[in-house]
């Protein structure tokens, strides 16, 4: 397929496409430390930098549009049957692309929070923007420790299939296997399957679940389990470098701190925490093990020198162990220095995660087109993997 990419970052979804063949004709950042790392390892042919909206009449035909979007605050202003309007967003600028281009299929991603944020009200604006350009709607919350990623970073991801291209069942699930929907009970999933009796949705309450469809306006979703008991989680321990320098060392100073540590020893969310200060109110000393999964990167710069105990040493990560943790390969961000590389790789879209999502939907795709292959009966882990 040909693809589009919004907010390109790093490339999290480029790597994706590439492994599958997907031939990215167009991308575009604003940040020039990310188009440079882009450019270094795809070439400067489809990455524009830049304001994305300075760009959008070169959009070039495409069949899937992806894209970590930033979540802006939407307006109050404009209010549509008691759902805030996106326009004005950055957000708008991918509902804009797609009214214009119509690909087949269009995956998104953003954080966590976004299904609760103002009480769900910021998420329904956006199921909404893209409900009413003909496309049905799936969601799931996915964490990266599930797609053989030892970081335990929980992202929203969308996908949408253009109804006039669909031909399939009038229900198509792809974020979810049987096993998954068997957690339904026998009156939800028959709900699920009449979509006269789906919420409309000016009408969320709080929050919405970790998985949903919607159709014309309307979404069934409920609280699916993040692929539990599906394979073995791993380890930091399993990425780490050899021979690190002692630049990435405790200083003297600081590892007199740690005699003010309380231990913990406990796994949260599977992240060994060894000890912290504070309850853990002071993050900058909380020690953690390598036996578990690390906690979420962000591009947050405090973030970075989160500490690790590694046999006798207390360290912080190397930038290549955090592209590792990511799913990018050791030199992915080489073009900028060891600084910039930290909050780059903490702020991209894991290509394994992303990848999957595009495997779920090229299946359906290739369902659609009635190509000689049977469709199988996969669990999650199956296809994560």
């Amino acid at each position: 397929m040909n693809t589009v990419e919004f907010y390109s970052g790093i490339g999290g979804f480029r790597v994706a496409s590439d492994l599958r063949s997907h031939q990215t004709v167009w991308a575009n950042d604003i940040s020039p430390k990310a188009t440079k790392v882009y450019r270094d390892q795809f070439g400067g042919e489809s990455v524009h930098e830049g304001d994305v909206r300075r760009f959008l009449d070169a959009i070039p035909p495409h069949d899937l549009l992806t894209g970590g979007f930033p979540c802006q605050p939407f307006s109050s202003a404009g209010k549509k049957q008691g759902i805030r309007d996106s326009r004005g967003t950055l957000f708008q600028v991918i509902v804009d692309a797609l009214k214009v281009h119509q690909p087949k299929f269009f995956v998104l991603e953003n954080v966590k929070r976004l299904l609760t944020m103002e009480k769900g009200l910021h998420f329904a604006t956006i199921l909404s923007s893209l409900a009413e350009l003909n496309y049905d709607i799936e969601w799931r919350l996915l964490n990266a420790m599930h797609f053989g990623l030892p970081q335990n970073r929980q992202r929203v991801f969308l996908c949408g299939v253009l109804q006039d291209f669909r031909r399939s069942r009038p229900t198509s699930v792809r974020l979810a296997s049987t096993h998954d929907l068997a957690v339904l009970s026998g009156y939800q999933y028959g709900s699920m399957m009449d979509k006269k009796s789906w919420t409309p949705l000016e009408k969320h309450i709080t929050r919405f679940p970790t998985w949903g469809l919607v159709s014309q306006g309307r979404f069934f979703a409920t609280d699916l389990d993040s692929f539990s008991g599906r394979g073995e989680i791993v380890p930091v321990r399993a990425i780490l470098q050899t021979g690190v320098s002692d630049e990435f060392d405790f200083t003297e100073t600081t590892l007199k701190w740690l005699a003010k540590n309380t231990e913990v020893n406990r796994y949260i969310g599977g992240v060994e925490i060894l000890s912290n200060q504070g309850g853990g109110a002071r993050m900058g000393y909380t020690i953690f093990g390598i036996n578990g999964v690390a906690p979420t990167l962000t591009s947050t710069t405090s973030r970075h020198y989160e500490r690790y105990q590694i046999g006798d040493r207390y360290r912080r990560l190397t930038n290549i162990e955090y592209a590792r943790i990511q799913g990018f390969h050791d030199n992915h961000c080489r073009a900028v220095s060891l600084c910039d590389q930290y909050a780059l790789i903490g702020n991209a879209v894991p290509p394994p995660m992303a990848g999957w999502v595009m495997d779920r939907i090229v299946e359906v795709g290739i369902l659609i087109n009635d190509l000689p292959r049977q469709p199988t009966q996969r669990t999650l882990f199956d296809y994560a993997h």
